[in-house]
């Protein structure tokens, strides 16, 4: 999972994320490969959830891919 939310939002038991996912199909701008740990994986980006902040543990950061995270969630909400 992938948090997506600004660290600038008040405190929330929930917080949004989208998942990553192996063998999911890479669509250009929508689902975008990334790489954690010299793995590789999909950004399931219509996947988008809200989750128990609680149920989720930090593995690792992509923080460095952020603009094709950014680029995938602008592509959902705004088709560009």
């Amino acid at each position: 999972m992938v948090v997506v939310e600004s660290d600038l939002l008040p405190p929330d038991p929930a917080v949004v994320v989208i998942p990553l996912l192996a063998g999911y199909p890479v669509v250009k701008n929508l689902n975008p490969e990334l790489s954690l740990d010299g793995q590789h994986w999909v950004l399931a980006t219509r996947l988008i959830a809200a989750v128990r902040r609680t149920s989720l543990r930090r593995v690792g950061s992509v923080a460095d891919q952020a603009d094709p995270i950014n680029r995938a969630v602008d592509v959902l909400m705004a088709g560009v």
